[in-house]
C-alpha cells in the first residue's frame, strides 16, 4: 500500500474539496484518491432524488440508518438499514426517504466523479431547486451532462 494515498478519517470528518459540500454530504474518498476508480460519500438523504440515469458510472449504496426508497426499472423497493444495492449504469432510478426520518447511506460511484458533480451543483446554488424545495430537472441537466447523468423532465 502506498503511504502517499493512505487516508484516515475519524467520525464526522470529511475530505476537502474544490468547494465545501452541504452538511448532508460527507466526502470520504475523492476520485483522485482512488486513481479514478471510485468516489465514496456518506449521505443523509435530506431530499428525494428524481428519476435519473447514470450513463458512465455504476452507483452502489449501503444503507447505514433508516429506510431508503428506491424506484428501479419500474419497481418500487424499500431498502432497510444493513442492505446494499447496485444501480447499474444505463438504468433509470430514483431515490427517496421511505419514512419521515432521512436515511443515511454510503454512496459509491465507479468510476469516480460523483463528488465533482456535487461540487458543481453546490456552486450553482438554489437555481437547481423548485420553489417547494424539490429538484428542478431542467436546471440540473446542464450541470449533470458532463458527468453522464440525465434527469427526466
Amino acid at each position: 500500500m502506498s503511504h502517499e494515498r493512505f487516508i484516515k478519517l475519524l467520525p464526522g470528518e470529511r475530505r476537502p474539496g474544490r468547494v465545501s459540500l452541504p452538511p448532508p454530504f460527507q466526502l470520504k474518498a475523492r476520485t483522485e484518491d482512488t486513481e479514478g476508480r471510485l468516489s465514496l460519500l456518506e449521505v443523509t438523504l435530506a431530499r428525494d432524488i428524481p428519476r435519473h440515469t447514470h450513463h458512465l458510472a455504476d452507483e452502489m449504496i449501503y444503507v447505514l440508518e433508516g429506510e431508503l426508497g428506491v424506484h428501479f426499472d419500474g419497481e418500487d423497493l424499500t431498502v432497510p438499514a444493513g442492505s446494499f444495492i447496485l444501480l447499474p449504469k444505463g438504468v433509470p432510478h430514483a431515490l427517496s426517504r421511505a419514512t419521515d426520518i432521512p436515511p443515511r447511506v454510503l454512496q459509491i460511484s465507479s468510476p469516480g466523479g460523483w463528488e465533482c458533480y456535487l461540487e458543481d451543483l453546490t456552486e450553482a446554488g438554489p437555481a437547481t431547486h423548485n420553489p417547494d424545495g424539490t429538484f428542478n430537472p431542467a436546471e440540473l441537466n446542464p450541470i449533470a451532462a458532463p458527468y453522464g447523468i440525465q434527469y427526466e423532465e
